[in-house]
């Protein structure tokens, strides 16, 4: 099975891929290059999604998509907690190529709408359902929330960000080499 390349020119999105920065939950890059790669499935739905934030003068802005399985034992290494990141062992719907972490910005000049806290941000603040946080975050969220579902997505509770194709077991585990996405080897 092969992944699908995420691009902006090929897909109409913004990449800010964290994993491949300093700017992550492990404050340094886990993968060896900025890339995004999903399941095909998964990148149709995301096209789906994509068209419906285009026609209320939105784009999606993604933070990470397929994550090897190789990154996720770095992320376990780093914080073995089950509520922010899968034991490696069971696999992540990322290192099945059918999750996509991301955020909604404004078409016409950027900004990110106001989600309340940031990417990777791993506090109940950040979980779908907080009530801690202002009408307008709730808003932003549910309308993230509903051009995901509409697209075919489900959610995980505790990050906001994190979106994933029902039944994601069903996929198999991948490994950067078995992928071939080069993200965690040169």
């Amino acid at each position: 099975m092969l992944l699908v390349e995420i691009t902006p020119r090929s897909h109409g999105v913004e990449l800010a891929l964290a994993y491949a920065t300093t700017a992550n939950v492990t404050g340094k890059p886990v993968y060896l290059r900025a890339a995004c790669f999903l399941h095909p499935l998964a990148a149709t739905a995301l096209e789906r999604a994509r068209t419906q934030a285009a026609a209320i003068g939105l784009r999606l802005r993604i933070f990470d998509g397929f994550r090897p399985s190789e990154a996720q034992w770095v992320f376990w290494r780093h914080r073995p907690d089950p509520n922010y990141f899968a034991d490696p062992r069971r696999g992540s719907p990322h290192s099945r190529g059918v999750a996509v972490d991301l955020t909604l910005v404004r078409a016409a000049d950027g900004a990110p709408l106001d989600m309340g806290t940031g990417f990777d941000d791993l506090r109940p603040l950040s979980h779908h359902g907080a009530t801690d946080v202002s009408t307008e975050v709730q808003r932003n969220r549910l309308l993230l929330l509903g051009l995901m579902s509409s697209a075919g997505f489900d959610f995980y509770r505790n990050e906001w960000w994190h979106y994933q194709l029902f039944d994601a077991r069903r996929f198999p585990l991948l490994s950067d080499s078995a992928a071939g996405t080069r993200l965690m080897s040169p």
